[in-house]
């Protein structure tokens, strides 16, 4: 029997990798829902824990999950829908039937979360710019976590690679684009022991890297919140470092959003980074100033 996913060169192999944890009523529930609810969680205790460190009340942030979590999920969905007008334009009811077919984009999360945190702050009379610096080491844990749903989807990944994270996929296994250079380099296995032949894509796992530099900034934001100069700084370095790595990333995934010939995500990635070092430059140079 062959795996449905293994890592050919790290000796790792996953068989009966089902996209479902258990049925509720007939109805799957997706892994890919269980890493996502546990990025939120992860990023919860995250926050809660530097309130309690930096003075502030742990109960806000509980308070702001309530409306940022679902305003996240709607902003995931409707940028998604934007990018693909083409697909939901001749029916218009696929964009809330259609989510369990998939279709959620990061970034349309990201700009309703500051967004959600924008007004809660203004009806709260809170420093926006200390909750953004709460707030952004668990943006990068909550992807580091949400990425291994992609995994299980086995969806995100890049193109052929033969590097020592290549990943292989059952090709059967699959919905998502695959280039002609993914196409040139199928693995075959032919028919054994009763077993029908496989077809596996070898890829790069863009999935593996996100999640491991979410992780990397999660560590070092965290680590260098406490020594911060200034409000808004972790926030801004946070949104340097996501967009940095994510511009390289997403130039290597199939499955890019375009609108146009514009690869919309791997263009917002390079205005977050150079928005976020402008920010910090400009700052520490004393030629704008956040408030504190």
């Amino acid at each position: 029997m062959l795996p449905d996913i293994w890592f050919p060169h790290l000796g790792i192999r996953l068989y009966d990798l089902s996209r479902t944890i258990f049925n509720v009523f007939g109805i799957g529930i997706y892994w890919y829902a269980v890493f996502i609810m546990l990025g939120v969680l992860a990023g919860l205790i995250t926050a809660q824990l530097e309130a309690k460190r930096s003075g502030q009340s742990k109960e806000i942030y509980m308070d702001l999950l309530m409306v940022a979590l679902p305003a996240a999920l709607v902003g995931l969905r409707l940028f998604f829908v934007a990018t693909n007008w083409d697909i939901y334009s001749q029916n218009p009811i696929r964009i809330i039937t259609g989510i369990r077919e998939g279709g959620l984009a990061i970034f349309g999360g990201i700009i309703a979360c500051i967004i959600t945190i924008y007004l809660f702050t203004k009806i709260r009379k809170l420093n926006i710019w200390l909750v953004l610096d709460t707030c952004a080491p668990s943006f990068a844990l909550g992807q580091a976590i949400g990425r291994w749903g992609n995994f299980v989807n086995r969806e995100a990944f890049g193109t052929f690679t033969d590097n020592f994270l290549a990943m292989r996929i059952n090709r059967a296994q699959t919905g998502a684009p695959l280039t002609q250079e993914i196409l040139d380099n199928l693995v075959t296995f032919p028919p054994v022991d009763g077993y029908p032949a496989v077809e596996y894509i070898q890829v790069h796992p863009t999935f593996l890297y996100e999640s491991l530099w979410s992780l990397l900034v999660f560590a070092l934001l965290t680590i260098y919140r406490p020594r911060k100069k200034f409000n808004s700084e972790i926030f801004w370095l946070y949104l340097a470092a996501y967009g940095f790595a994510r511009f390289f990333i997403e130039g290597l995934r199939t499955d890019q959003l375009t609108v146009g010939l514009l690869p919309i995500s791997q263009a917002l990635a390079a205005v977050s980074f150079i928005i976020g070092i402008a920010a910090i430059v400009l700052t520490r140079l004393k030629i704008i100033k956040f408030a504190t």
